[in-house]
């Protein structure tokens, strides 16, 4: 018996208040095959969510953007695309936020409140929006041009509104224990310096301490497992071709990406939480020998594991 493979694809752009969200759905039948039995296996399409921030069409990371939906969606994956400045998404995080009535406004803690605001189903109608999406994702992808060592302003107010207290953490659920432990997250972005402008003897330092607060503080902090990321080094200063070789690259690592094995934290229960958080003495013990620290922020006063935050396994 031949096996059969069907594919459907279908794109469309949904719009909802004030917005506009791209869709992109991809619908798979699975191979049947088997000489003496027929045998169908029901495969659940990943769903995949595309954060973007950057003004122009034109842009290499609108081309990175446009390679992530068009592999992903042949794979089969449903992909969604929050495209930021065509949202006009509100990136200052403020009482509007909130629908319904505020605890305390003399003195207004926006964490707080929202958690509040969370649980009472009280938040923005964009705030909703994108926790659904985000809910619903089994890998978020931020593409955007770094700007000044970080992610743009937009893109920051997103991670600030979106990912609010009771939703996205909590002081038990975070890092390893988070929320999102069954999620993949992963920033892709381009840079304005060269690749030996990041190094460790770079005039703008390793890139793998730039990532940490990104990479640890935010996406690990909220328990994702958090992919490689994929840094486009200086396309506006490099030749056409080897713009087209980064994003055939970018292609071709996209055809693997949701198979792939998420970068190295220290465990959470490797911290003692009635001591401040430090490092257990049996886990400080057991590393006490070794070159390197556990990881660029946890490095226990020795060197840096080399591209701890550029590189899974390592």
């Amino acid at each position: 018996m031949q096996l059969l493979i069907f594919v459907l694809f279908v794109g469309e752009v949904v719009k909802t208040t004030g917005q506009r969200t791209l869709r992109y759905e991809g619908l798979v039948l699975p191979p049947v095959g088997g000489s003496a039995r027929l045998r169908l296996s029901a495969v659940r399409a990943k769903k995949v969510l595309l954060v973007y921030a950057h003004q122009s069409a034109g842009s290499f990371s609108a081309a990175a953007k446009d390679a992530a939906v068009e592999v992903l969606t042949a794979q089969g994956c449903t992909v969604e695309v929050s495209d930021l400045y065509i949202m006009k998404f509100k990136a200052t995080a403020t009482a509007e936020d909130i629908t319904g009535e505020i605890k305390n406004e003399e003195h207004f803690c926006y964490a707080e409140e929202t958690k509040l605001a969370w649980e009472a189903g009280k938040l923005s109608a964009d705030i909703t929006e994108e926790q659904r999406k985000l809910t619903e994702a089994d890998l978020i992808i931020f593409q955007f041009p770094m700007y000044w060592f970080t992610v743009p302003a937009i893109m920051k107010g997103w991670i600030d509104r979106v990912l609010t207290l009771g939703f996205a953490y909590s002081q038990e659920k975070r890092y390893t224990q988070g929320i999102f432990k069954d999620k993949k997250a992963m920033l892709s972005f381009t840079t304005g310096s060269h690749e030996s402008m990041f190094s460790a003897n770079g005039i703008n330092g390793d890139m793998n301490v730039t990532l940490w607060p990104l990479q640890n503080g935010i996406l690990h902090y909220c328990g994702f497992q958090v992919l490689a990321p994929q840094i486009f080094w200086a396309p506006s200063h490099i030749p056409p071709e080897a713009r087209s070789t980064m994003l055939e690259a970018w292609r071709t690592r996209l055809q693997g990406l949701l198979g792939e094995e998420p970068l190295s934290f220290t465990p959470m229960d490797c911290f003692d939480g009635e001591k401040g958080y430090q490092l257990k003495p049996e886990i400080h013990e057991k590393h006490a020998s070794k070159e390197f620290g556990l990881t660029v922020g946890i490095h226990m006063g020795k060197p840096l594991p080399p591209n701890n935050q550029m590189k899974a396994g390592v």
